[in-house]
């Protein structure tokens, strides 16, 4: 296995745009790709660029008559179908949709296929993680889902088990539908309640489908305003017991950045330096129980300036194996870059000031009056006698 990781990178995807008065503004990937280029992690690893998806690709997760709805509002914007929501304020048609969609697809499956083959232990396409499109319909920003692209071609590979943890703000619905009833997969998600958000799913009593595949579906449901230590909290109480319970031979990690406070999209208050650790956490729990084999993407995140670029170029630099130390000075050039792409001045250092964060584990009590540690309970008492673990 090669001791470098991958980086999925193809300037087109920046045309995944859905236009001007979008949240997400397509600029967030241009300016993370320059700040992994401006700390030098671009040499740290092998940064490649996959081929779109190809039909038969997209087919295993997406219906066949979907797929041509896509090719059809792609190539005539104004023909959309909303029955396939397409054509919505959500998910507007645009031209090109299609190619650019396949393409981000295609790099998480090509992140995928190498990280399976041993071609590279870690592989990173922060361009993806668009995991609310369902097998027959776009949803949440999200047209092809990549997630679950990579996930059922490592299953097409022979992968008998493959974890996915997505820590979106966001329930991770689309990636949970496209494998429910199936025990192969493992699909945990941490997100904001689904009373105050969309897509107003991921209860915790949401556990998989009958037989086998019961307790192959977790998720987590985080009050609103949950801040820096109750994230770290529940992602501790949760994930790390049922991926050694699970033994996954893959990892496969969503990091949408809208976790944080300053997120204009959701509502809870986490920081940078907590998105950091959970990335820390992921990586070190791809070791120790999935053989180092990591499939990591981006996701959601709207505050396109502050936030994104910092959070990904983190990711990447602990896939690189190069960490970028949370106090460093980030480079006057990228701060140029941002100026220069946006008006906008861009944050000087690489830390919300919280580094480092606190952590206080599940096992130092539970405290039947926070609403966090209720969320937890519920979610443990749901799943883990369902995966042979106490509650």
């Amino acid at each position: 296995m090669s001791g470098r990781g991958l980086l999925m990178w193809d300037e087109a995807v920046t045309k995944y745009d859905f236009g001007s008065s979008h949240p997400m503004d397509p600029v967030r990937l241009a300016l993370t790709m320059g700040l992994v280029r401006a700390y030098g992690l671009d040499r740290a690893m092998d940064v490649v660029a996959a081929k779109p998806a190809g039909d038969s690709t997209l087919r295993l997760v997406h219906r066949e008559d979907y797929v041509a709805a896509v090719r059809a509002a792609s190539n005539d914007p104004a023909s959309a179908d909303q029955s396939y929501g397409l054509g919505t304020a959500d998910d507007p048609a645009f031209a090109g949709m299609h190619e650019a969609s396949a393409l981000i697809a295609g790099q998480s499956v090509g992140a995928a296929e190498a990280v399976w083959r041993g071609e590279a232990e870690h592989a990173v396409n922060f361009a993806g993680g668009l995991h609310h499109a369902m097998p027959g319909g776009a949803s949440g920003f999200c047209i092809y889902n990549d997630a679950s692209l990579a996930i059922a071609r490592l299953l097409e590979l022979g992968a008998e088990r493959v974890a996915y943890v997505d820590v979106d703000v966001h329930h991770g619905d689309g990636v949970q539908a496209a494998f429910w009833d199936d025990p192969r997969v493992l699909t945990i998600s941490l997100h904001e309640h689904p009373h105050t958000l969309f897509p107003q799913t991921g209860w915790p009593q949401e556990t998989g489908g009958k037989g086998p595949a019961e307790g192959s579906a977790v998720n987590v449901a985080l009050p609103a305003g949950t801040g820096d230590e109750g994230w770290l909290r529940a992602f501790h109480a949760v994930v790390p017991e049922l991926l050694a319970g699970f033994r996954p031979q893959v990892l496969v990690t969503q990091h949408g950045a809208d976790t944080h406070f300053e997120d204009p999209l959701a509502h809870l208050a986490v920081s940078l330096d907590a998105q950091r650790a959970v990335q820390e956490a992921c990586h070190e729990l791809a070791h120790a129980h999935a053989d180092g084999k990591w499939v990591t993407l981006g996701g959601g995140g709207y505050e396109v300036v502050d936030v994104v670029p910092r959070s990904w170029t983190h990711l990447v630099g602990i896939a690189a194996h190069r960490p970028v130390d949370p106090e460093s000075v980030i480079p006057s050039t990228w701060r140029d870059e941002v100026y220069a792409r946006t008006r906008r001045l861009g944050p000087a250092r690489m830390t919300d000031g919280r580094w480092p964060v606190r952590l206080r584990a599940w096992e130092d009590g539970y405290d039947p009056a926070d609403r966090l540690d209720q969320s937890i309970l519920a979610t443990r008492r749901a799943v883990f006698p369902l995966r042979g673990l106490l509650a």
